[in-house]
């Protein structure tokens, strides 16, 4: 049974693979008892604090007059404070350094659309794992080794459709809660692939990833890597701070290293795993993602300077 989109009775798109898995957004607020105690222990999501937290950010929001945003939309408010446990001067440092990033490079973030990137995910380059791990966190698989051709997807447009991949785990509330893991398949690197990045360009993802991104980023596994990945490593290592170096794990092949962070049972052979759900195109992740056009353009209104 090959893989493809589908709707359940709500008319929400899904990628089916096979018979027994899925890969779709879930941003449906989640009600179990096991988060919820795992939010109040993690996250301080008492609804005490959370009430005081919604009240002071919208404070300082409407003080913050340049900066156009929904005060009024818990949905928005939380996708910045659970990464920050409800703290809510943490939460607005936060929100201010990412609408910063994204008026200072609008060549990365003006028209953030899935449907300007759909080449990028063509190329399967970037894939949701059908489950989440253990913890609950989302998994994300880039494989920018030789299946990424710079000669047909710049660095640019690899950067755009991975910010495009990321702000769909922001918008899960099951996401904003256990946080992601992202495995990075570096099989085939080469020396034109490593060209592509500059101290510049890699100082700028990682302020992206560590200062700006509203995501519990809990670990960042790197397979396949050869000695070619070293040289690509020093042009980022610089940039890192202390807490995310230590969040970088390096497992080339040792299948047995990774699955002792990511279970077995939800990682495909290839990487060690047992899931045996079906492989499927990259670009069914750009047209699952196409389909919230609406709500990537009402979140692109969003920032600095920009109108109501």
């Amino acid at each position: 049974m090959a893989a493809e989109i589908k709707f359940d009775e709500n008319k929400t798109p899904y990628i089916q693979l096979g018979e027994h898995y899925q890969t779709r957004l879930e941003n449906d607020e989640y009600t179990d008892a096991k988060s919820k105690e795992k939010a109040v222990r993690e996250l301080r999501e008492t609804p005490e604090i959370v009430a005081e937290a919604f009240k002071d950010l919208r404070a300082k929001l409407q003080d913050e007059k340049s900066l156009y945003v929904p005060i009024d939309d818990d949905s928005f408010l939380v996708k910045f404070l659970r990464p920050c446990k409800y703290y809510p001067d943490s939460a607005f440092a936060l929100m201010q350094r990412y609408y910063r990033f994204r008026q200072k490079h609008p060549d990365l973030c003006d028209d953030l659309f899935p449907a300007t990137v759909k080449h990028v995910f063509a190329e399967d380059l970037i894939f949701f794992q059908p489950l989440r791990d253990q913890n609950g966190c989302r998994v994300l698989i880039l494989e920018v080794g030789k299946k990424w051709k710079p000669s047909k997807i710049g660095l640019t447009d690899l950067f755009r459709a991975l910010q495009i991949a990321l702000e769909a785990g922001m918008e899960e509330p099951r996401t904003q809660l256990n946080g992601a893991m992202v495995i990075l398949d570096m099989d085939g690197l080469s020396l034109t692939q490593i060209m592509q990045f500059t101290p510049r360009f890699a100082a700028l993802v990682v302020e992206w990833v560590q200062e700006c991104t509203a995501l519990r980023l809990k670990g960042v596994h790197v397979v396949n890597n050869s000695y070619l990945f070293n040289m690509l490593y020093t042009i980022f290592k610089p940039f890192l701070s202390e807490k995310l170096r230590k969040r970088v794990f390096f497992h080339n092949k040792n299948w047995n290293s990774l699955t002792s962070h990511i279970g077995k049972e939800y990682l495909r052979p290839r990487y060690g795993g047992t899931l045996d759900a079906p492989d499927y195109e990259g670009r069914l992740i750009g047209d699952l993602l196409t389909m919230y056009q609406k709500e990537f353009e009402v979140a692109n209104s969003y920032g600095y300077t920009k109108k109501p």
